[in-house]
């Protein structure tokens, strides 16, 4: 197994379309101001949140279930900025639409700009042959309400390449989140 540099990603954004839309640089300004990088860095690429976000409410007063979750504990919201309420979290969408080649399986973990300000953010890993908009969920761990910056950067996604292909992938399983457009909420 190994881990993709910069020149790997560029070569598979090209001719994959592994990442669609895709930056091969680091971006760090927009319209002259100082932004969040995202695009192609030293051994990952850094991912972009979109403007669309489910901010999660307790208003119904209902537990959370990973196998019977409610819609209705989410308010929808787009805007180029998303507030997370004290504790609380938020799922949103990257901007990037992936196609993860068979060989491959990616780790993304968050940017230490939002960490030191207690955000988490959570992605689980992009297996072989999955492809979609990544669901991202933001977890603010701090007693004040926080910003999420819409596309800017949010995280790095990092791939690791085995040195065999596996016997069966996501796509052959038939995923539950393969092909996923939008901020997807859990399915069993």
């Amino acid at each position: 197994m190994t881990i993709k540099s910069d020149k790997w990603i560029r070569r598979m954004a090209a001719e994959k379309k592994m990442i669609e839309p895709f930056e091969p640089g680091q971006v760090k300004e927009l319209a002259g101001r100082r932004i969040v990088s995202y695009g192609t860095s030293s051994y990952g690429y850094d991912i972009r949140c979109s403007t669309e976000f489910k901010i999660f409410t307790n208003v119904n007063s209902t537990i959370v279930d990973p196998k019977g979750f409610d819609e209705k504990n989410f308010v929808e919201h787009r805007g180029e900025v998303c507030v997370i309420p004290p504790n609380s979290f938020a799922l949103a969408r990257t901007v990037e639409y992936f196609r993860i080649p068979r060989n491959v399986l990616t780790i993304c973990l968050g940017k230490s700009t939002y960490a030191r300000c207690g955000i988490i953010v959570n992605v689980t890993p992009l297996e072989p042959e999955w492809e979609g908009h990544v669901t991202l969920e933001f977890s603010n761990t701090t007693p004040l309400p926080a910003r999420i910056y819409a596309n800017e950067g949010v995280a790095q996604v990092i791939f690791i390449e085995s040195d065999e292909v596996c016997e069966t992938s996501y796509r052959d399983r038939g995923g539950k989140y393969q092909g996923q457009r939008g901020v997807t909420l859990p399915r069993i």
